[in-house]
């Protein structure tokens, strides 16, 4: 008898112990994903470049870190490379997407928009409020010196000259050392942009769908989400 409560006191400590260790575990994993909600929702952001509208800056795939805090005790700067929220994709086909408000109804599958998924642009903070942009003609390149998408419209080999554009922030012409390759003209623009407002564009000028494009040109300031730091993957770089 000593033998037999001496046995199911061991099994009793050894479940004590085991249901003591999956409580302090769920309480570590639980506290864990708090602490990276935490971070994801109100420190940084964490987001995969889906299109080479930013290259060579950011490649198509390329997974980025931004910093929310600098757009939360800070404002965002020109030449800035930011996350923000751009307009709603369908959270049914998941395909339909365009510019904030969404429709009530998907205009690919038919059914109502009750809640639309976010979707997030990243480009370069080109004009600031208050400011002129224009885009004017100005040189020339050889259509040889055009290699993103715009270069399927040239014949191989082709060699006439384009004429390539430049855009000017209240009368100053902006030095942009980051452009894939020149820019080519494809008509005068101005654009004012409003008060707590910002005017962004891709840096691979020729293959982006940005503000220019855009029915409301302008990403107010509580859409601005964060300023990008670095790209993670593949391989660690500064974005600048």
């Amino acid at each position: 008898m000593e033998v037999m409560e001496g046995s199911k006191s061991r099994k009793q400590k050894k479940k004590s112990t085991f249901v003591r260790e999956l409580l302090e575990w769920m309480e570590v994993l639980a506290v864990s994903a708090v602490i990276a909600f935490c971070i994801n929702r109100f420190l940084i952001a964490n987001s995969t470049i889906p299109t080479g509208s930013m290259e060579t800056t950011i490649m198509t795939g390329d997974r980025v870190i931004g910093s929310r805090l600098r757009y939360t005790f800070g404002e965002p700067e020109r030449g800035d490379v930011a996350i923000f929220k751009f307009g709603w994709r369908c959270e049914h086909c998941r395909k339909a997407q365009g510019e904030n408000p969404a429709p009530d109804v998907c205009p690919r599958c038919g059914k109502t928009i009750s809640y639309p998924r976010t979707v997030y642009y990243v480009k370069r903070i080109i004009g600031m409020p208050g400011d002129t942009v224009e885009i004017k003609a100005e040189g020339s390149c050889k259509a040889s010196d055009i290699v993103s998408e715009a270069s399927a419209t040239f014949a191989e080999g082709e060699t006439r000259s384009l004429v390539t554009a430049a855009v000017y922030v209240n009368g100053e012409k902006l030095s942009e050392k980051y452009l894939r390759e020149p820019m080519l003209y494809t008509g005068d623009m101005t654009f004012e942009v409003p008060e707590g407002c910002y005017f962004l564009m891709g840096d691979n000028r020729n293959g982006s769908l940005d503000a220019r494009y855009w029915n409301n040109s302008y990403i107010s300031k509580d859409k601005m989400i964060a300023k990008v730091l670095f790209r993670y993957w593949p391989g660690i770089k500064a974005v600048k």
